[in-house]
């Protein structure tokens, strides 16, 4: 398992675990970030990024993503 942080621009890749305290995880699955669902990494600038997650396009910067495992 890699950080989301480490994937490339276009690439789709599925969810492995989330890590963090349990406010924090409660807020990534309210965005649609769960555990085996699939997410599309659409841009990344200067450690932000946009991703595409369910019918939603959702940004993060690279601490929130560094916490969610691939």
């Amino acid at each position: 398992m890699i950080p989301l942080s480490m994937a490339k621009t276009g690439e789709t890749v599925t969810i492995r675990k989330i890590t963090g305290k349990d406010e924090v995880r409660q807020h990534l699955a309210e965005l649609g970030f769960v555990v085996d669902g699939t997410l599309t990494v659409v841009s990344e600038i200067a450690g932000n990024f946009i991703l595409q997650v369910k019918d939603s396009r959702v940004a993060l910067d690279r601490t929130m993503a560094n916490r969610i495992l691939i």
